[in-house]
């Protein structure tokens, strides 16, 4: 695969409206900003995005069908319950897709795609000194997106991806702990690139994705029982 074939391959289409309704309320839930049992509104959550009420239930069954909610007969969605459990599952089992994808990408890097990819940490670290954290989110989901495309396994990306809904990427900067992980814990894996080092570079991210589950579990524990 050729360095600008490998850079586009890792580019976002833009969503659809309704992936873009059932992100908002999973990340919503995620985040515990939407409690287990709790009623939600299509119409509300159009009123809130800007959209029509169509997406937002389309969205919606989908979330139903993943198990973030489910319907009440005459009464419409409600939430799930979400225990902290759950979140720390989610991110065991990312974090042993996520090494395996960075180990591959560790033997295939190259040395333009490495200087890349420091640029983007050198980028992050920038906007965290700024507290700039919206910044820092997607500098983070860039960064992650970089090596995952650059591993070339389709099959165990779109595992992976399964597991990312548990990431509540707009609502980052509620997780206390969260962009101080992203600053550390990714020099651990450029130094294993740097020395084209797969087990260091899985053992690396396997150790970062489990950091964010954990603190992503804590928050979840804290909102629930405040």
């Amino acid at each position: 695969m050729s360095s600008n074939t490998r850079s586009d391959h890792y580019r976002r289409s833009p969503p659809r409206l309704s992936d873009e309704a059932g992100t908002h309320v999973r990340e919503l839930i995620i985040s515990g900003q939407l409690s287990a049992g709790e009623y939600i509104r299509p119409e509300a959550i159009a009123a809130d995005l800007g959209i029509s009420a169509t997406p937002v239930r389309e969205g919606m069954l989908t979330l139903q069908s993943e198990g973030f909610l489910r319907v009440v007969p005459r009464r419409g969605f409600v939430v799930s319950p979400l225990s902290p459990k759950d979140v720390s599952d989610a991110f065991e089992a990312q974090a042993l897709l996520a090494g395996e994808l960075c180990a591959r990408t560790a033997t295939l890097l190259t040395v333009a795609e490495l200087k890349s990819l420091d640029e983007i940490q050198v980028s992050l670290e920038d906007a965290a000194s700024r507290n700039d954290l919206s910044e820092v989110e997607e500098l983070n989901f860039e960064f992650h997106r970089f090596i995952y495309h650059l591993a070339d396994s389709p099959k165990i990306q779109w595992l992976l991806e399964t597991t990312l809904r548990y990431a509540p990427r707009r609502f980052y900067p509620t997780i206390g702990g969260w962009p101080e992980a992203s600053t550390r814990d990714h020099r651990a894996i450029l130094i294993a690139f740097q020395d084209s080092d797969a087990p260091a570079a899985r053992t690396a991210m396997v150790g970062h994705i489990q950091h964010a589950g954990l603190l992503l579990a804590q928050h979840l524990s804290g909102v629930q029982h405040s």
